[in-house]
Protein backbone atom coordinates (compact mmCIF):
# COMPACT_ATOMS: atom_id res chain seq x y z
CA UNK A 1 0.00 0.00 0.00
CA UNK A 2 1.23 3.45 -0.81
CA UNK A 3 -0.99 5.69 1.27
CA UNK A 4 1.83 7.63 2.95
CA UNK A 5 3.83 8.12 -0.24
CA UNK A 6 0.78 9.37 -2.14
CA UNK A 7 -0.31 11.65 0.71
CA UNK A 8 3.13 13.21 1.00
CA UNK A 9 3.37 13.76 -2.77
CA UNK A 10 0.02 15.54 -2.58
CA UNK A 11 1.50 17.83 0.09
CA UNK A 12 -1.10 16.92 2.71
CA UNK A 13 -0.73 16.22 6.42
CA UNK A 14 -2.55 13.37 8.10
CA UNK A 15 -4.73 15.96 9.84
CA UNK A 16 -5.66 17.64 6.53
CA UNK A 17 -6.63 14.28 5.04
CA UNK A 18 -8.71 13.44 8.09
CA UNK A 19 -10.45 16.81 8.00
CA UNK A 20 -11.26 16.56 4.30
CA UNK A 21 -12.53 12.99 4.55
CA UNK A 22 -14.37 13.45 7.85
CA UNK A 23 -12.24 10.96 9.77
CA UNK A 24 -9.61 11.18 12.49
CA UNK A 25 -5.96 11.75 11.68
CA UNK A 26 -5.21 8.67 13.78
CA UNK A 27 -7.21 6.60 11.25
CA UNK A 28 -5.01 7.99 8.48
CA UNK A 29 -1.95 7.09 10.54
CA UNK A 30 -3.18 3.50 10.84
CA UNK A 31 -3.53 3.21 7.05
CA UNK A 32 0.10 4.22 6.69
CA UNK A 33 1.57 1.77 9.18
CA UNK A 34 3.58 -0.94 7.50
CA UNK A 35 2.77 -3.55 10.11
CA UNK A 36 -0.26 -3.81 12.31
CA UNK A 37 -2.14 -1.07 10.52
CA UNK A 38 -5.59 -1.12 9.04
CA UNK A 39 -7.14 -0.35 5.68
CA UNK A 40 -9.79 2.20 4.84
CA UNK A 41 -13.22 0.98 3.79
CA UNK A 42 -13.31 0.09 0.10
CA UNK A 43 -16.01 2.71 -0.41
CA UNK A 44 -13.54 5.42 0.70
CA UNK A 45 -10.80 4.50 -1.77
CA UNK A 46 -12.09 6.66 -4.68
CA UNK A 47 -12.30 9.74 -2.43
CA UNK A 48 -8.82 9.12 -1.03
CA UNK A 49 -7.37 8.62 -4.51
CA UNK A 50 -9.04 11.81 -5.76
CA UNK A 51 -7.73 13.78 -2.79
CA UNK A 52 -4.21 12.48 -3.43
CA UNK A 53 -4.45 13.04 -7.19
CA UNK A 54 -3.84 9.39 -8.10
CA UNK A 55 -5.84 6.40 -9.28
CA UNK A 56 -7.12 3.77 -6.88
CA UNK A 57 -4.82 1.28 -8.62
CA UNK A 58 -1.78 3.46 -7.89
CA UNK A 59 -2.89 3.94 -4.30
CA UNK A 60 -3.09 0.19 -3.78
CA UNK A 61 0.02 -0.69 -5.77
CA UNK A 62 2.90 -2.35 -3.97
CA UNK A 63 5.32 -1.11 -6.64
CA UNK A 64 7.66 1.77 -5.90
CA UNK A 65 8.43 4.65 -8.22
CA UNK A 66 11.54 3.05 -9.69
Amino acid sequence: MRFKECREKAGLSQREVGDRLGISDSAVCLWEREQGGSLPRASMLPAIAKLYGVTVDKLLSDQGEG
